[in-house]
């Protein structure tokens, strides 16, 4: 999963970084509102953390403009004020969900990844596709109940493919959700991925439809 991490505070936007990356995320940080607001208008993300106390562009101004263009990713608000109406004002902008500093550090990853699900159309950390089942708060894996162990990448590719039910996803979008746009990835790498985690779980977890991509399979 690909997150956008947009906070000027650089020990903070590192702790959060850490965090979300030991949570299975690909993180991407903006320093600025500016520098979000074209991240996040141009690329592809499944979801923002963004601060509102932003220099160049306020977080409220960079929401409104994400929703304006169509960019409909979930959106998780941090601020350090704690206003009933400033907390409105980011729902009405479009905030999927509000959290004011200070906070814990596992309660932000617990609510990234419950607005992550829900965007999947899933309302419980424990997903099922099929034969496969992950569980999101351990990032484990398991097959007919029967656990499978994976490295991290290969967790996040599955973890990718579960939240697009009914979409077969291509190379290249798998590439970039799981290194980032700014890596170069061919599709022969994500073969040779997808090849390496049907050996551990089983070839038939994995569907691929020809010329244009793959898809978990609901069978």
């Amino acid at each position: 999963m690909r997150a956008l991490l947009v906070e000027d505070d650089a020990e903070i936007a590192a702790d959060i970084a850490q965090a979300l990356m030991g949570a299975g995320f690909l993180v991407e940080k903006a320093a600025d509102g500016e520098a979000a607001w074209f991240a996040g208008d141009t690329e592809d993300f499944d979801v923002a953390i963004l601060d509102l106390g932003l220099p160049k562009l306020d977080g409220l101004s960079v929401l409104k403009r994400w929703r304006a263009s169509g960019r409909s990713f979930p959106v998780l608000v941090l601020s350090a004020r704690s206003a009933w109406t400033e907390k409105v004002d980011g729902i009405e902008a479009g905030a999927d969900d509000y959290l004011g500093k200070p906070f814990e550090l596992g309660e932000l990853t617990a609510r990234v990844r419950a607005l992550v699900r829900r965007a999947g159309g899933y309302a419980a950390p424990v997903l099922t596709v099929g034969r496969l089942t992950l569980d999101t708060r351990r990032m484990s894996v398991a097959v007919d109940g029967a656990a499978h162990r994976v490295s991290p990448l290969e967790y996040r590719m599955l973890d990718y493919l579960a939240h697009q039910p009914g979409r077969v996803v291509s190379a290249g979008e798998l590439a970039e959700h799981l290194h980032g746009a700014e890596t170069a990835v061919d599709a022969n790498a994500i073969e040779a991925l997808i090849a390496r985690v049907r050996r551990k779980i089983g070839a038939d977890i994995i569907e691929t439809r020809r010329g244009f991509g793959y898809a978990l399979s609901e069978t």
